[in-house]
């Protein structure tokens, strides 16, 4: 069984340092046994962080409030949610269930806050306010959005026994390689304006497992993600009985938009583009 200051120790050991802010994708389950629970996880890396460091997860919105027009759903499923879905509050609805169970614990922490976006992270620090200012409606993971702030921030991602294919940051270069090509879905989220329920549009570059582009191969975040890696020698360490990799969001940018580019070309050669 782990104690907060081991877990804490662990995270200054892979190179967490006062001050960073830092994105974490995590599996409680890969840390093992915490004495005091699972909070004792993101309670240990702010405990590393200190009050000057920031902690970013991912949390999105619940099933479906994204969904309709994307195309995955048939029609009387859509029609089905336009009727019954309730508008989505940002600061009370819970986090998508894929995105694990710390988020949500995170989430509902004392002095968590969040951008009011259904693209929604969970900020806390001291880059909190900088990082959920106001961000497009539309391409919600590209320019001016938090990801932007948080690479400009000289942030870093952390990998907490967690799959590598789910690194949310990638999402960012997604939005702003030039490449032809990139699948953009349109869809409608149900929000509240003026005390009413409406349907507002909603667009960015896909984000979905179909991928940002007809050439992205299966588990691309990952392979991106294990080849920057051992690029750089990056062989991380163990936080409780996780396997834990801390990298730097900006090399691994300037390492996903070349492959990002050459795998779209590759495929636009071979005459198979969309």
């Amino acid at each position: 069984m782990y104690s907060r200051a081991e877990l804490a120790s662990a995270f200054r050991a892979i190179g967490v340092a006062a001050a960073d802010t830092v994105m974490l994708h995590a599996s409680i389950r890969a840390v093992g046994p915490v004495a005091g629970g699972p909070d004792q996880i993101h309670l240990a890396l702010k405990d590393a962080l200190t009050p000057d460091g920031t902690l970013i997860m991912y949390a999105s919105c619940p099933e479906y409030v994204d969904e309709v027009g994307r195309g995955h759903l048939d029609a009387e499923q859509e029609r089905e949610l336009v009727e019954k879905l309730p508008a989505f509050d940002p600061f009370t609805a819970r986090s998508q269930r894929e995105n694990g169970a710390l988020v949500e614990l995170f989430r509902t922490y004392p002095d968590s806050v969040v951008n009011p976006h259904v693209a929604r992270f969970v900020v806390w620090g001291r880059q909190s306010g900088h990082l959920i200012a106001p961000q497009p409606w539309d391409y919600a993971f590209g320019r001016a959005s938090l990801l932007d702030r948080f690479v400009a921030l000289g942030g870093k991602i952390l990998l907490l026994g967690c799959d590598h294919d789910t690194v949310t940051f990638l999402h960012y270069a997604e939005h702003i390689v030039d490449i032809d090509g990139k699948r953009v879905a349109r869809f409608k989220v149900p929000i509240e304006e003026n005390g009413t329920r409406v349907w507002r549009e909603m667009a960015e570059v896909d984000t979905s497992d179909r991928g940002a582009h007809p050439g992205w191969p299966d588990r691309f975040f990952a392979q991106i993600v294990d080849a920057y890696l051992a690029q750089t020698g990056n062989s991380g360490g163990r936080v409780g009985d996780a396997p834990s990799f801390l990298l730097e969001a900006r090399g691994l940018l300037q390492f996903a938009l070349p492959v990002m580019q050459a795998v779209a070309a590759d495929r636009t050669s071979s005459g198979r583009g969309s």
